[in-house]
């Protein structure tokens, strides 16, 4: 099951890649119509929302630090 969901999160973030060149190109050509905006603004939101989901999926999955280690790790306590 775990091989299957690392797949999706490959593929989800394969298609926000193509998605974020689209759009340059799409922007870059300032020939775009109306229509042509919407349909990419809504791509682009439906690979958002599968990438947040990819970025809560992995960050879930990470062990949680307490917090001297994370306050160590930081640097807590120095001056900045």
């Amino acid at each position: 099951m775990s091989r299957i969901a690392d797949e999706m999160e490959v593929a989800q973030l394969g298609v926000a890649d193509e998605l974020i060149e689209e759009a340059g190109r799409i922007l870059d050509a300032r020939t775009w119509t109306p229509g042509e905006i919407h349909l990419l603004a809504v791509e682009l939101t439906a690979s958002l929302v599968n990438v947040r989901r990819v970025a809560e999926s992995r960050g879930a999955r990470l062990p949680a630090a307490d917090d001297e280690g994370l306050d160590a790790a930081l640097g807590a306590g120095r001056p900045v």
